[in-house]
């Protein structure tokens, strides 16, 4: 296969004013393309139909369903992650069955951005499309099936289709508005080849989520047996003892007499509330700024402080506990937290005790001793109180060592993973508009 790329005055997909249109390309209302391949409107290339609308009592078994965003979500559609079901008379589902090679578009959304979003259907299962989707049967053709899947989201057509959608509280869009969208239509021989590249990068992008997804269930695994001691690490054989974290350290509370003037500058740093909740271990990069004079008395944050929110709509996320693994000067905690210090000599490990408390058996704890009923609390007297089974603080350092690795090697597969999407969507940026030809 053959890769050519654009002439570098190649500006995009609109020629710059005053500038000359490169060599091999033409300038059309979609933009520069390649001067081999055509612009079409949907209306000549599909007809359209508005889905169909079944009683309540008829969703949650029978055939599949697409409605709205949950399966259009993707590029393409295959039928077996459809999750919608509806019952319908055999008339209408024949009536409104999709078949491979349709394309379904949302017709009505909660947000502008995601108004007309397209998937090609690529499937053979019994599929039928509802009411708030449109479905385009192509009346040629001029498209390859899974090429469509992708072109309809290339900018140049996501440009002309967003600004389209009507109302104030949901936005929607017509068939009319559908039909007047202008489209680049490369030879047939090309749209192959683009679908090609792009199927092999979706292909990466879901062999990297399914390792992840397995690599998460490992950690969790792992968390379960090592901080409940049903696993034992080689070399640790003591029995686990019974304590308190009042036994080992005292609590702190955060920001005091703030208004929001004094946050978002000045020489202080503070931990949010969301760096506490999302983290095992604080992000130092994450800090804000809060003004703080020298007359004021606030607890400070130190290295190796347990640091837990106060408070959730849900006791599930009471007391999420992260640790502070930096020094960083002048720095203090959100009114909505508070801290945790342990004693000097104290038998624990920090980072174990995050990881301790954001485990099964820790987040069961917290919950028995949430209270509330619209948003949950948590005690501070009740939590020095509350007896914690723990190992020595080697085997502590041991497991926390283990968990800490699993949890680096899934941040960088992570990275990957970010990274590998945003190659696809340059891919797509130039693959869809011509900028790199591929035969």
């Amino acid at each position: 296969m053959e890769v050519r790329e654009a002439s570098a005055g190649y500006a995009g997909l609109t020629e710059l004013p005053g500038e000359a249109v490169p060599f091999g390309y033409k300038q059309t209302e979609v933009g520069l393309i390649p001067t081999q391949w055509d612009v079409k409107l949907l209306g000549d290339l599909f007809s359209f139909r508005n889905g169909v609308n079944a009683d309540g009592g008829a969703y949650g078994r029978g055939v599949r369903f697409i409605n709205v965003l949950e399966p259009i979500t993707y590029s393409h559609i295959y039928g077996p992650e459809i999750s919608g079901k509806v019952t319908l008379a055999e008339a209408v589902v024949s009536s409104y069955a999709v078949r491979r090679g349709d394309i379904v578009f949302n017709r009505t959304s909660e947000t502008q951005e995601d108004i007309g979003l397209a998937a090609s259907y690529l499937g053979s299962d019994r599929v039928v499309f509802g009411g708030f989707v449109i479905c385009g049967r192509p009346v040629d053709t001029t498209f390859d099936p899974g090429y469509l899947g992708y072109a309809l989201r290339a900018r140049c057509i996501r440009s002309q289709i967003i600004p389209m959608g009507q109302g104030a509280i949901r936005a929607n869009i017509s068939q009319s508005n559908l039909k007047g969208v202008s489209v680049p239509v490369p030879p047939s021989v090309e749209q192959r080849a683009i679908a090609g590249a792009l199927s092999d990068a979706d292909a990466l992008i879901e062999s990297l989520e399914q390792l992840i997804a397995k690599k998460r269930q490992i950690k969790q695994g792992s968390m379960q047996a090592l901080l409940t001691g049903k696993q034992r690490l080689p070399g640790f054989g003591d029995e686990w003892k019974e304590i308190t974290l009042g036994d080992l350290g005292s609590t702190y509370g955060g920001l005091t007499g703030k208004t929001k003037a004094d946050f978002g500058d000045g020489a202080g740093r503070y931990v949010t509330f969301m760096n506490v909740m999302s983290n095992v271990v604080i992000d130092s990069q994450a800090f804000e700024r809060v003004k703080i004079s020298p007359s004021e008395s606030q607890n400070r944050v130190m290295r190796g402080d347990l640091l837990f929110n106060g408070s959730s709509e849900t006791p599930e996320e009471v007391a999420l506990c992260a640790v502070v693994t930096e020094d960083t000067p002048n720095l203090f905690l959100n009114s909505f937290c508070f801290g945790f210090r342990f004693r000097d000599g104290a038998a624990a490990d920090g980072l174990f005790m995050a990881y301790f408390l954001r485990g099964l058996a820790g987040r069961e704890l917290m919950k028995s001793l949430a209270q509330g009923s619209t948003r949950y609390n948590l005690s501070k007297a009740a939590l020095l109180r509350a007896p914690l089974c723990l190992p020595g603080i080697s085997e502590q350092a041991a497991i926390a060592t283990i968990l800490t690795d699993m949890d680096t090697e899934l941040a960088e597969l992570e990275t990957r993973l970010a990274k590998t999407r945003q190659l696809k969507q340059g891919m797509m940026q130039e693959l869809l508009t011509g900028r790199i030809r591929l035969v």
